[in-house]
């Protein structure tokens, strides 16, 4: 996304931090409403808030609550930490799913956990035999083919999420993450059943989606985040047609690629579905609202689950 814009966005002083007009933000002060960037959050028991009202809510500190404060040795920090404004959420994603790698690369012991962690339609319905495993839905996340398909997945994770993390806030980021895992798997179950998937690409087109709505919401320039979408969407259809060239089918090519576009496609709409909860429910008056839009999303994804086992 280029911060440049379109004129629409770079009049709205909304899309930017009111101490540094040049920073994009997406996170508003759980006070005073206004938009700050991540050198100026300052946590708060519920949300963040900025510099000028932290000085405030340290005058409006009672006697009581001061000599509280020095009896129990508390820095004012203890009320409310600054935020460093680095993508921990991104990093920490990047670190667990890269240290689940290095196990299923272990002799003996790996393979059984990429097994217990990978995602096909058959654990998540009875009639298959397996029982119910539903924890598959999101572990698949976690677990890659190759080193080649990890590095792949988690470069992107880090080009997107240093840059939305910051602008959602890491709760709203890792929530987005979390579900558009589970939207991947839902079309998974949908469109190939019993199909086994690994990888995060779900929950990486999920963040993909996010950034386009929450784009053109603000008025940004999206044109190349739509572009960027599109060339990793089309990627292994353009693969397959030119491998059906020799095999003469499209759709045997199309398996044979092993790239889930489902999970892709799951993920991206998922994503672009919570992108559009965060754009219209921004401010701190909706929080409610944008929680129980999240849940009833998350319910219609696992209630989606159950549709494969209607046809057996």
């Amino acid at each position: 996304m280029s911060q440049s814009g379109t004129e629409e966005f770079r009049r709205n002083s909304d899309n930017f931090c009111y101490r540094h007009p040049d920073r994009q933000s997406f996170v508003l002060c759980q006070r005073c409403l206004r938009t700050i960037c991540p050198e100026c959050q300052t946590q708060a028991a519920v949300g963040v808030i900025c510099p000028e009202c932290l000085a405030d809510q340290r005058k409006a500190r009672t006697p009581v609550q001061r000599k509280a404060e020095r009896r129990w040795a508390r820095r004012p920090q203890a009320v409310a930490a600054v935020s460093s404004g680095r993508p921990v959420v991104t990093l920490s994603i990047i670190a667990v799913t890269a240290l689940f790698y290095i196990v299923t690369l272990i002799p003996g012991y790996g393979p059984a956990v990429k097994n217990a962690l990978t995602y096909s339609s058959v654990f998540v319905t009875p009639e298959y035999g397996f029982g119910l495993q539903p924890w598959r839905v999101l572990t698949a996340a976690l677990v890659h083919a190759s080193f080649l398909h990890l590095a792949l997945n988690m470069l992107t994770l880090w080009l997107v999420g240093r840059f939305l993390e910051p602008l959602l806030g890491k709760g709203r980021y890792l929530a987005l993450y979390v579900i558009s895992a589970l939207g991947g798997s839902v079309a998974v179950t949908l469109l190939a059943p019993v199909t086994p998937v690994v990888g995060a690409s779900g929950a990486i087109f999920g963040l993909f989606g996010a950034l386009l709505v929450i784009g053109r919401h603000i008025g940004a320039d999206i044109r190349s985040i739509a572009v960027l979408i599109g060339i990793n969407f089309a990627f292994p259809f353009v693969l397959a047609l030119i491998n059906s060239i020799n095999s003469g089918s499209f759709a045997a090519s199309l398996a044979a690629v092993g790239i889930s576009w489902q999970a892709h496609l799951g993920g991206l709409v998922t994503g672009a579905l919570i992108g559009l909860v965060y754009a219209r429910t921004r401010k701190r008056s909706r929080r409610a609202l944008q929680i129980g839009l999240l849940a009833a999303l998350t319910v219609v994804l696992v209630a989606l689950l159950a549709v494969p086992s209607l046809s057996i």
